[in-house]
């Protein structure tokens, strides 16, 4: 094996002996960028059972409610502190029309989901609904507008709708509709894969068609927009130079998706995969990694200050959905793997925060990597969630740059770091996050703390028997985090055993 060793999210591999122990070194004097809370941002699409039934059951709903929303998922969603959730997606974001989505709920037209699994949508949930829904769990509302199948007047017109407080046609359309006050709305994003199913544009027509529609989405009164272009999938570095050229600063942000997925017609089961499976996606889930940076280093060339957020606003694992269910609707199990991709995941996000400004991982109820699984009255919480759930105490925090030492295993034809690490601090806490992806051998780590000043250390686990495991609704606590004290605090310097498959976040 290889020795590796990771700064600042660079990896530089020196040869040497197999390293039994990882040794961690943090570099307080360099912490100068704040982790954004955004980037543990959520999102919600039209799709299978991710609104209807997932968030929103309504008031006359025999699932226990709070004016319409599940009170449970609620409650488990607000123990995230989640900082921003976007809406109405993904592919349905560009076949919405706002308009159908307002008033009666018994009056609003319905309309065929042609995107996912042809089912029709009675629009019972729209804008109201979802920024109430935004206030409600305290986060700040992320709208997808319509560029495909919309037009310039539709948009501005809702932008109009959302925040005007003045005595405008919309302003006034949204007061009879119940609302009086305008909703604070920050994030506006200007179409939703527009190189896909939100237009199949080229990068060029795409890019004056921003320009165009951003014209026109004004700021009003006290509510100013962080408009977000709609950015390349994974590998399209083309797509990311054209428009850093052609848009540059009429942009706040640029999207970025990057799905963790082997093959688009054989995705493998969500719970019934090797170790070989493991690894691939594992290290398929680290190569966002090098993606990140190919993107930033575009960007760099056109924004080297770095005024432009790059937004990955959907990512995640993509699996086969369950047997049974309907193939249209992308719910699929939660197991340890998926727990393993999120916390490698946000170890990177955490790394670029110079450059990344909001994630939103897909989705947060019901679809893919999803937080929180219903069926009819019953919730369970996924691996994932616990994730979420460890790795809050980053966000807002000041990120701590630090260098790895560790082994590395081959992983798709490169040498994989098996222990990854993220630290930040605030409020006079240093919080370090671990992982070890190996399947068998546990790590041992030494933090040096670098003459930081240490009194006490407590942590918590996310681990299992096997990476199979997952929750279930007649078994929903196979995985929870447990206390973790395993650590030893010595002068300088901490000393831990990290087990295998697992995930510890430590406080100190």
């Amino acid at each position: 094996m290889k020795k590796l060793i990771v700064l600042l999210g660079i990896l530089v591999c020196a040869n040497g002996f197999a390293q039994q122990n990882a040794v961690i070194t943090l570099h307080p004097e360099d912490a100068n960028t704040q982790i954004s809370k955004h980037v543990y941002g959520h999102f919600a699409e039209h799709l299978g059972s991710c609104i209807y039934g997932g968030l929103w059951v309504g008031e006359d709903s025999p699932v226990p409610n709070t004016n319409g929303y599940r009170t449970d998922v609620i409650n488990a969603l607000k123990e995230l502190h989640i900082p921003n959730l976007r809406w109405p997606g993904g592919c349905f974001a560009d076949e919405y029309h706002w308009m159908d989505g307002i008033g009666p709920r018994e009056k609003r037209p319905k309309m065929v989901n042609n995107n996912w699994g042809g089912v029709v949508e009675d629009n019972s949930f729209g804008t109201h609904e979802f920024l109430n829904l935004c206030e409600l769990l305290g986060c700040e509302p992320y709208v997808s507008g319509n560029v495909g199948s919309g037009t310039v007047e539709e948009l501005a017109k809702w932008v109009e709708y959302m925040t005007s407080d003045g005595d405008s046609p919309m302003a006034n359309l949204r007061r009879q509709n119940g609302r009086e006050k305008p909703w604070k709305v920050k994030y506006l994003g200007i179409g939703n894969e527009s190189w896909g199913c939100g237009g199949d544009m080229l990068p060029e027509f795409y890019a004056d068609q921003y320009r165009r529609y951003s014209v026109y989405c004004r700021n009003f009164d006290n509510n100013k927009l962080f408009k977000i272009a709609s950015g390349a999938s994974d590998y399209d570095y083309h797509w990311t130079d054209v428009l850093m050229n052609k848009i540059g600063n009429k942009m706040n942000g640029l999207s970025l998706h990057y799905y963790t997925i082997k093959d688009w017609h054989q995705k493998g089961s969500a719970t019934d995969f090797s170790g070989d499976d493991y690894y691939w996606t594992l290290g398929k889930s680290l190569e966002i990694e090098e993606v990140i940076q190919k993107h930033t280093a575009i960007m760099d060339t056109y924004d080297p200050k770095k005024n432009i957020g790059l937004m990955v606003d959907e990512w995640g694992t993509w699996f086969d959905v369950e047997p049974g269910t309907n193939p249209g609707f992308l719910f699929q199990q939660n197991t340890l793997r998926d727990a393993m991709v999120a916390a490698l995941t946000l170890n990177i996000f955490n790394k670029y925060t110079g450059r990344i400004q909001m994630t939103n991982i897909a989705q947060v109820v019901n679809v893919l990597q999803s937080m929180i699984l219903t069926k009819d009255d019953k919730m369970l919480l996924t691996p994932t969630y616990f994730v979420f759930k460890m790795y809050a105490v980053h966000q807002d925090a000041t990120a701590i740059p630090l260098n790895l030492v560790c082994e590395t295993k081959k992983i798709r034809e490169k040498d994989v770091p098996v222990v990854s690490a993220s630290a930040s601090q605030k409020d006079g806490k240093i919080h370090i996050s671990l992982t070890n992806l190996d399947l068998k051998s546990a790590q041992d780590v030494t933090i040096q703390l670098s003459g930081m000043k240490a009194s006490q250390v407590s942590g918590q686990i996310l681990t299992a028997k096997t990476v199979t495991d997952h929750n279930t609704f007649d078994n929903p606590n196979v995985l929870k985090p447990a206390d973790f004290k395993g650590a030893k605090l010595k002068k300088d310097e901490l000393t831990l055993q990290l087990p295998a498959h697992s995930i510890v976040v430590l406080e100190l």
